[in-house]
C-alpha cells in the first residue's frame, strides 16, 4: 500500500503540474471526433465514467464531456428550508466543526481560515463554525449548484499551484488547499447567515467558470483578484463548473451542523441534504 501511494504521489505531483494543466486546457478543446472518442475510451480505462445520465451522448470535444449537463430530473434537490444541499456530486473528505479558525485537510494536516483566504475575511464569519470538503473525481459530474437560496456579492480569486487534491496528496502536502488556485465565493442566506463556497483547482483542472462573472478564472488570469458582484441564486440553480475535477470547500457559521450520514468517505450527489440549518 505504501509503495502504491508513493507511485501515485510521484505520477500526479512530481511532474510539471502547471505546464501539464495548461496543456490539458488546450487538448480538451480539440474538436475532432477521433480525438474525442479515443480520449473518452482511454478515460474509461482509468475511471468509472458513467455518461448514462448526461443530457447529450455525443460530444464535440473532451471539454464538452467534462462539463456535460445532465438530463432533467437526474439530480432531485431537497427543497426543505432547514437544510443546505450538496452543491456537487462528490466524495466527502474531512468535515466537522471549525476549531477556532483551524480546519483539517486530512488527519494531522491542519490549516487556518486565514491561510486559505490570505486575510481574516473568512475567520471573522466562520470561527467555531462548520466545514465540509467535497472532492470531485475526474469522472464525476463537474457542474456545481447553489446549496440554498442565496445572494453572492463577492468573489476573491487567488492564483496558485495545481497540486493534486486526492487523499494521497492531502496526507503529504501541508496546507495544500492554501497553495492551490482557488476562488472564495462569499454569499448570504435569506436568514442573514453568511455562507462561503471555495472551489479549489488542481492538476489538469484547466479553469473554473462562474456563470455570473464575465471572465474565466484560470492560471493565465491576471486580475483583478477581488470581483464585487450581486448575483441571486435559487436552491439548486447552477453556479458554474470545473473543467476536469477538483474540490469545493463549504463553510457555514456556528450553529449549523452536518446532516446525519455525512462523514469522510461517503458519496453524495448534488441536491442531497448536507448541512442542517439552525432553527
Amino acid at each position: 500500500m505504501l509503495l502504491q501511494e508513493d507511485l501515485n504521489f510521484l505520477l500526479t505531483n512530481r511532474i510539471p503540474r502547471t505546464t501539464l494543466t495548461r496543456f490539458m486546457g488546450w487538448f480538451s478543446q480539440i474538436r475532432h471526433p477521433w480525438v474525442v472518442r479515443a480520449s473518452i475510451a482511454v478515460w474509461r480505462l482509468f475511471a468509472d465514467l458513467d455518461l448514462s445520465d448526461a443530457k447529450q451522448q455525443h460530444f464535440h470535444s473532451l471539454h464538452d464531456c467534462f462539463t456535460r449537463e445532465l438530463k432533467p430530473g437526474a439530480r432531485p434537490v431537497d427543497m426543505a428550508a432547514d437544510v443546505l444541499t450538496s452543491p456537487c456530486d462528490a466524495i466527502v473528505g474531512a468535515c466537522g466543526p471549525v476549531a477556532g479558525t483551524t480546519v483539517f485537510q486530512a488527519k494531522g494536516f491542519p490549516y487556518t481560515l486565514q491561510d486559505l483566504a490570505g486575510d481574516d475575511s473568512l475567520a471573522q464569519h466562520y470561527r467555531d463554525g462548520c466545514y465540509i470538503t467535497l472532492r470531485l473525481t475526474s469522472s464525476m459530474y463537474h457542474r456545481f449548484h447553489a446549496p440554498a437560496n442565496m445572494r453572492v456579492q463577492q468573489v476573491t480569486y487567488i492564483s496558485g499551484d495545481t497540486w493534486n487534491v486526492n487523499p494521497v496528496a492531502l496526507k503529504r502536502v501541508e496546507k495544500l488547499f492554501c497553495k492551490n488556485e482557488r476562488a472564495l465565493v462569499e454569499g448570504t442566506l435569506p436568514s442573514g447567515h453568511p455562507i462561503a463556497l471555495v472551489p479549489v483547482a488542481a492538476v489538469l483542472v484547466a479553469s473554473m467558470r462562474l456563470h455570473w462573472l464575465n471572465v474565466r478564472l484560470h492560471l493565465r488570469y491576471r486580475g483583478p483578484n477581488h470581483l464585487p458582484c450581486d448575483a441571486l441564486f435559487t436552491k439548486g440553480q447552477e453556479m458554474g463548473w470545473f473543467e476536469h475535477g477538483s474540490t469545493i470547500l463549504l463553510f457555514v457559521p456556528a450553529g449549523f451542523a452536518l446532516c446525519e450520514g455525512i462523514a469522510p468517505g461517503s458519496r453524495i450527489r448534488m441536491g442531497q441534504r448536507l448541512v442542517q440549518v439552525p432553527v
